[in-house]
C-alpha cells in the first residue's frame, strides 16, 4: 500500500500554532507556515484506526504501560536502532523538552553550568535559563557545507566552567547532521573524563538518510549507558506531538531515580491514554507508512535543492544527513538578518524559523520545514523567490 503526502489539509481552525497563532505572533494573517517541526499530513492510517477504537470504547480514565507496549517498543528500537532497553530503565514523559527540565533537576543545582552546541534547538536554551543554570555554548563549525563539533573548545568550555550536565541534539536540529559514531565516542569520552552527565535528545532519530546512520548514545559503551539519560518518542516520527508522550531511557538506578522524583515533583503521573495508545499502534503497524513518508521527504529535498540552483542559486543548502528540518544559507545576498527576516515573513508572507533563534551563529540562515505536501512547498519556495527577485 502506498500512502499520499500531496494532498493539502487545511490546519487553521484547529487549534494549530503552526497556523492559528501567526497574527499573535506578529505574522501576517495569509502567512504560509513551515517553521514549527511538525508535519502537515494526517497520521499513519494504523494510528488513527487505534484512536478511533480507543475513543469509541468511551471511557478515558488513568493510564499504565502493559507488557504489550514495552513488547512493541523493544522491537523496534532493536529493529531500527540497533538498541536493546530494558524496561526497568524506562521513564515516561509528556515530552523531550520536559524530559530536559527534569534531567537539568536532577543533575544540577541553580547556578551549576550546562552546555549545549550552538546553533540549536532553542529550547534548550530556554529550558536552562528558566531553571536558573548558567548556559555554556560551543559553537558547530561549518566547512565546505557541513558542521564539526569543535572537541578542544567543547572540553576547554567544560573545565573552564566545571559543567556538570550536556545536552546533545543527536540528530542535530537545525543543521542536520547525524553524527557518527566516532564524533559521538569523542564526546563520550570527553563527559567521562569530566564527570559531565549527557542527555542526549535523539527525537529526530527516525530521520536518517543514506549512507548516515544514527547511533544510540548509551550504545556507545557501559559506561555511556550509566552517565547518560536518552529521550525520544513517536512524536516527531509520526506526527503525534499534540498527543504528549515520550519515552527516556536511564540505565543508571541512581540517576533514573534522581529523575523520577524530578518528574513526580511536577505532579505528572500516568502517560497520556491518547499518547500512549497512538505510540503502541506506531510501533506495531507504522513502519509501512513512514517508508512511504521517507521517500516523499527525499523528494521534496531533491525538489528544493532543484528550485534553489534555478532560482534562488545564492540560497546555500546545507546538505542534509537527517530530520525534515532544512538550514538555508541566505549570507551571499548581501542583505542584513534583519532584511533577509523582513522580506521572507513581510513580503514572501511565508514562516520560516530565523537562524538567530538557535543561537548566534544562525545569522543569516533560516529553518524551512519540508514535511509538508508538494504544492505547500513550491508556493513557499515560488513566493521567496519572487521576493528575493530584484534584492
Amino acid at each position: 500500500m502506498s500512502y499520499n503526502f500531496n494532498t493539502v489539509t487545511d490546519r487553521h481552525g484547529t487549534n494549530c500554532i503552526k497556523t492559528d497563532l501567526a497574527v499573535v505572533r506578529g505574522k501576517p494573517a495569509d502567512v504560509l507556515s513551515l517553521w514549527v517541526a511538525d508535519m502537515d499530513f494526517p497520521t499513519a492510517p494504523a494510528i488513527l484506526e487505534a484512536l478511533h477504537n480507543r475513543v469509541n470504547h468511551g471511557i478515558f480514565g488513568y493510564s499504565c504501560l502493559d507488557d504489550e507496549f514495552f513488547a512493541a517498543l523493544k522491537n523496534w528500537m532493536q529493529t531500527e536502532h540497533d538498541f536493546s532497553p530494558d524496561r526497568r530503565d524506562l521513564v515516561t514523559t509528556p515530552g523531550v523538552v520536559f524530559g530536559i527540565s527534569c534531567a537539568i533537576k536532577a543533575c544540577t543545582k541553580e547556578g551549576d553550568a550546562i552546555i549545549i552546541q550552538t546553533p540549536v534547538y532553542y529550547p534548550f536554551k530556554n529550558m536552562i535559563e528558566l531553571n536558573n543554570r548558567k548556559l555554556v555554548t560551543s559553537s558547530l563549525y561549518e566547512r565546505d557545507g557541513k558542521y564539526f563539533i569543535d572537541f578542544e573548545d567543547f572540553e576547554k568550555k567544560i573545565i573552564d566552567n566545571n559543567v556538570k550536565l550536556f545536552i546533545l541534539c543527536s540528530p542535530h536540529n537545525p543543521v542536520s547532521r547525524v553524527w557518527t559514531r566516532e564524533e559521538l565516542q569523542k564526546l563520550n569520552e570527553i563527559c567521562l573524563r569530566h564527570n559531565v552527565v549527557v542527555f542526549s535528545d535523539e527525537i529526530h532519530n527516525d530521520f536518517v538518510y543514506e549512507p548516515n546512520k544514527h547511533t544510540v548514545f548509551s550504545n556507545l559503551s557501559p559506561e555511556a549507558a550509566e552517565n547518560s539519560i536518552v529521550s525520544m518518542s513517536v512524536s516527531k516520527t509520526f506526527n503525534l506531538a499534540g498527543l504528549q508522550f515520550s519515552t527516556n531511557f536511564i540505565k543508571n538506578p541512581v540517576l533514573r531515580n534522581k529523575f523520577k522524583i524530578e518528574k513526580d515533583k511536577t505532579g505528572y503521573d500516568e502517560p497520556s491514554l491518547m499518547g500512549l495508545t497512538a505510540a503502541l499502534a506506531a510501533y506495531k503497524n507504522g513502519k509501512p507508512w513512514l517508508l512511504d513518508l521517507h521517500r516523499h521527504l527525499q523528494d521534496n529535498i531533491t525538489f528544493l535543492r532543484s528550485f534553489l540552483a534555478e532560482n534562488l542559486p545564492k540560497v546555500r543548502l546545507i546538505e542534509p544527513e537527517g530530520t525534515f528540518l532544512l538550514w538555508l544559507d541566505f549570507s551571499a545576498l548581501g542583505l542584513s538578518d534583519s532584511e533577509i527576516d523582513d522580506i521572507i515573513v513581510n513580503k514572501a508572507k511565508v514562516w520560516l524559523d530565523r537562524g538567530t533563534m538557535f543561537g548566534p551563529e544562525g545569522e543569516f540562515y533560516q529553518r524551512i520545514n519540508v514535511a509538508t505536501p508538494r504544492p505547500v512547498l513550491e508556493d513557499a519556495l515560488n513566493r521567496i523567490s519572487e521576493a528575493f527577485k530584484y534584492v
